[in-house]
């Protein structure tokens, strides 16, 4: 879809999720819908100041999460046993790049298995503001998916070629090792991608972690030590 017809199509006030669902069912990539607690989603819905009407309060409201392709990619949502991360609580304490800020300079909305995270800019990078950024574990970097909104992103995660987008980041198998985790865990991988010895991940060790953890390192600890 266009970035013209995803406008379209949420312009009008009327309930995403049926929109959504619609996409889940013909998307190209395996999608799981985590289901959510009743109360929780209310709670979570007020605390992200989010409408259902929107793409994101749809998801909020209507799935502890989605994993999409077989748990490579994990979008945030309300909770579940299986992901029980929510979007307010994952963003809070990590929406900025300076530690032991509560200011909000983006949105942290979706992560995958090998380190790396999708954010809404709110402020804290050059661009568009609602526009995804991605943190590539590779380079340490945040790169900018330009023209992709929260819906956008949501489109091209269900649709798009992620091998191709991932490219070395997935070994033979890598469906069965993703199988073992949970969406609160993603891989330790060991040298990192970002060195010159981790540019192979098959060869790399891959220990199953917090996914917080990795955060911490990758996006906070790794860019600190090698800027000095």
């Amino acid at each position: 879809m266009t970035a013209r017809s995803l406008r379209e199509t949420f312009a009008a006030d009327e309930p995403a999720w049926p929109v959504l669902q619609s996409w889940i069912n013909a998307a190209k990539n395996p999608v799981e819908i985590l289901p959510t607690d009743e109360a929780q989603r209310r709670q979570v819905l007020l605390d992200m100041d989010v409408l259902p009407q929107s793409p994101m309060g749809a998801i909020v409201y209507h799935t502890g999460g989605l994993l999409v392709d077989h748990g490579w990619l994990r979008f945030v949502g309300s909770g579940s046993p299986r992901l029980t991360r929510t979007l307010p609580g994952w963003n809070r304490g990590r929406s900025s790049l300076s530690e032991n800020s509560d200011s909000h300079d983006f949105n942290l909305v979706a992560d995958d298995v090998v380190g790396g995270f999708f954010a809404l800019n709110g402020g804290a990078f050059p661009g568009p503001k609602t526009e995804v950024f991605y943190f590539a574990p590779d380079t340490l970097r945040w790169e900018h998916l330009p023209g992709m909104g929260y819906a956008e992103f949501l489109n091209w995660s269900f649709n798009s070629n992620l091998d191709k987008f991932y490219g070395s980041f997935r070994w033979p198998g890598w469906q069965s090792e993703v199988s073992e985790l949970s969406g609160d865990e993603a891989f330790s991988i060991y040298p990192p991608l970002f060195t010159k010895e981790g540019k192979n991940i098959a060869d790399c060790s891959r220990r199953r972690c917090p996914v917080s953890e990795i955060y911490s390192l990758n996006v906070m600890e790794f860019p600190k030590q090698l800027n000095g």
